[in-house]
């Protein structure tokens, strides 16, 4: 069964939540600050966090930021009334896997865990096999059919991260503040650059397609 950690000093909400998800099939743990879920993590091992922002003590930052130099694999899911895009981005920067806002929807919080649960399943055995194609993350080599993609390192983690979350959209500005350094002089136009290489680096690969959505960024929809 998984085990998965709230921290949330709402004592209604966290509640509720983990009754949910404990009738859900899940085993669900409350924490109402950061400095209880610390306590807690060294007595018990989870596989998913979820957190708030705003808390009395450590917010959710810090907290994220504090686990992330601990565990870099561990899903960590922001669940919080913050709906300005300057705390998304800060989020995601730190290492957070996904971003909810208040009100919350169980049945959607349902269904976002489940998602994240299978994609750390997917970066614990760093490796990637879409039919014919395998991506290897430690070697940071691709094969299709058998045969060696050259890639760079950049596009190689271009690719693997649009792979690891099929039909999810990163924005240019996501993909940017991941893989290219902040002071880069480079405008976020430059991923499309990027993306244009790996569509032609990948032609003979009929098993998914670089998706442009229109206004945001790019999705890999598997066929």
């Amino acid at each position: 069964m998984f085990q998965i950690l709230i921290v949330e000093d709402d004592a209604d909400l966290n509640y509720t939540v983990c009754s949910f998800l404990n009738q859900s099939g899940y085993k669900a743990t409350g924490c109402q600050s950061a400095e209880d879920a610390y306590d807690m993590m060294y007595s018990k091992v989870f596989d998913i966090i979820i957190s708030d922002i705003m808390m009395q003590g450590t917010d959710g930052f810090e907290f994220a930021e504090n686990v992330r130099r601990i565990n870099e694999d561990i899903p960590i899911l922001f669940m919080t009334a913050r709906d300005d895009i300057a705390s998304k981005q800060r989020g995601f920067r730190i290492g957070i896997d996904d971003y909810m806002v208040k009100p919350i929807d169980l049945d959607e919080l349902f269904l976002r865990i489940g998602a994240l649960l299978r994609r750390a399943k997917i970066a614990s055995s760093r490796r990637l096999e879409v039919e014919n194609l395998v991506l290897d993350a430690d070697e940071h080599t691709a094969y299709l059919d058998g045969e060696e993609i050259s890639f760079t390192l950049r596009e190689f983690n271009l690719l693997y991260k649009l792979l690891s979350y099929p039909k999810k959209t990163f924005t240019r500005t996501q993909l940017m503040d991941e893989f290219w350094d902040a002071d880069t002089a480079s405008g976020t136009r430059t991923v499309d650059v990027y993306m244009t290489k790996l569509r032609g680096k990948l032609a003979a690969c009929k098993a998914f397609e670089i998706v442009t959505v229109h206004g945001l960024g790019y999705k890999a929809v598997l066929k």
